[in-house]
């Protein structure tokens, strides 16, 4: 029988379970997607029972085979969401989407109460006040459906809840808290005042480190169960622990993150910038991070871009850097798309189309793209003296992506990884005691490194 490590890793569409070895190597996998359901108000959200069901019957199917001697189980999941528990651990509420509008006149009271705005925002690490802020979501409970609110006898960050389920003990850990929550005061180092005067501390299961998990017995089997981590944070991890130097990592996906886990000032100063944002180390201490909605644009101008040349819908996966094209489109460079998820000031009012090619069109789409990710990568690092630069996630694997950022980064080493396993790995890394060394990344994420192409 093999040891190992289990992982949920549980995405907004995929669901994941992994099996990892004391090497962390992947010996097993297992995925399922769920269809949305929808809230009282009609709104898409994550089905939970299914979920609750899925995790039961996925992890009593790997105790009963032969195969593997599970000694370990911990959870990554996405942030800014909520499970509130009555006093039997039953569910009160759907898993509101953070998605949903909040209304304006619920911000409006809450600003009455603790703003001004900015030194808000700027204290606890947010963008902006909205469902996305899963401390909002409390305030509005509150005062929304007091009725369901004063029968919470605790509110669980998703991670936390899938640990609750295995476990059956409520806490509360650092990256889920630190995740845009607008719940953490980032100079005080502890809950913002306003969680005490609302008291919703009492909801709040007491802080634990992430690294902390629980000996169980579990169906007769002694398990240590993790606590749950939030899984920006936790795609950060293996990078943190087997790097000694100073690094940016850019993890992309539908969302592209940049993390600055070495900015000697990481508290956010221009409040006016939406993208930037805090996240949490598993010690407490604040990471620097910008974001961009990067794959979501992706995929919806690739998608026009496939009907327009009438080409076959994975053609994008395809097309490698041509330096011929390139030179052509840089050489009398203008912007030709309209984003519909991102906003900048250089976009057209509508997107024009003059190549004859998609190869073309698709050079042009990738060059505009990776140069919104430039400018949030120089956000993040800031005036740090930063020289080292890992891509993880999938634009890691697209090849005009890395070139393009290369050449843009020339005084800076860029590395890729892949890691579809990276928050996962790092849930699994989270609960172990085992050292990492410098290898590690080579081994487990197949780090590649990149050189930038030569200008002739």
């Amino acid at each position: 029988m093999i040891d190992v490590t289990a992982v949920f890793d549980i995405g907004k569409t995929n669901k994941k379970f992994f099996l990892f070895d004391k090497d962390y190597k992947e010996v097993y996998k297992e995925y399922s997607v769920f269809e949305e359901i929808n809230d009282e108000d009609g709104h898409p959200t994550e089905n939970l029972t299914a979920l609750h069901d899925w995790l039961k019957s996925v992890f009593e199917n790997i105790l009963n085979t032969k195969k593997f001697n599970v000694k370990a189980i911990n959870f990554s999941t996405y942030g800014a969401s909520f499970v509130h528990l009555d006093e039997n651990g039953e569910v009160l509420t759907p898993l509101y989407n953070y998605t949903k509008g909040l209304d304006q006149d619920i911000i409006d009271s809450f600003l009455e109460k603790y703003g001004p705005k900015e030194a808000f925002l700027k204290t606890t690490g947010c963008f902006d006040l909205s469902m996305l802020n899963s401390g909002l979501q409390l305030y509005w409970l509150k005062y929304r459906k007091p009725e369901i609110f004063k029968k919470i006898k605790y509110s669980l960050h998703l991670p936390q809840y899938l640990s609750f389920v295995f476990s059956g003990i409520p806490l509360s850990e650092y990256t889920s808290i630190g995740c845009h929550t607008a719940l953490w005061d980032y100079y005080k180092k502890d809950y913002h005042e306003w969680v005490y005067k609302e008291e919703l501390n009492r909801i709040l299961p007491p802080i634990v480190s992430t690294e902390t998990s629980i000996n169980m017995n579990y169906n007769g089997k002694r398990i240590k169960i993790g606590v749950g981590i939030h899984d920006s944070s936790s795609a950060l991890l293996p990078y943190v622990r087997s790097i000694k130097k100073k690094f940016v990592l850019v993890s992309t996906g539908t969302w592209s993150i940049s993390l600055n886990p070495f900015a000697n000032n990481p508290i956010i100063e221009d409040t006016s910038d939406k993208d930037s944002i805090n996240y949490m180390r598993i010690n407490g201490k604040p990471v620097k991070a910008t974001r961009l909605f990067l794959g979501n644009e992706y995929k919806i101008q690739v998608s026009k871009l496939h009907k327009h040349y009438n080409v076959p819908e994975d053609t994008h996966r395809h097309i490698k850097f041509n330096y011929d094209i390139y030179s052509e489109i840089a050489g009398d460079f203008s912007h030709m798309f309209k984003w519909e998820s991102i906003s900048s000031n250089k976009m057209p009012s509508e997107t024009k189309l003059p190549f004859k090619t998609f190869e073309e069109a698709f050079h042009q789409l990738m060059m505009e793209l990776v140069e919104l990710q430039i400018k949030s990568i120089k956000d993040v690092i800031g005036n740090e003296e930063i020289k080292r630069l890992y891509v993880d996630g999938g634009f890691s694997d697209n090849d005009l992506f890395i070139k393009l950022l290369s050449h843009n980064f020339r005084n800076m080493k860029l590395r890729t990884t892949d890691s579809s396993l990276g928050s996962a790995l790092g849930a699994a890394i989270s609960i172990s005691d085992s050292k990492l060394n410098s290898k590690f990344l080579k081994k487990n994420y197949s780090l590649k490194k990149h050189v930038p192409f030569i200008i002739s």
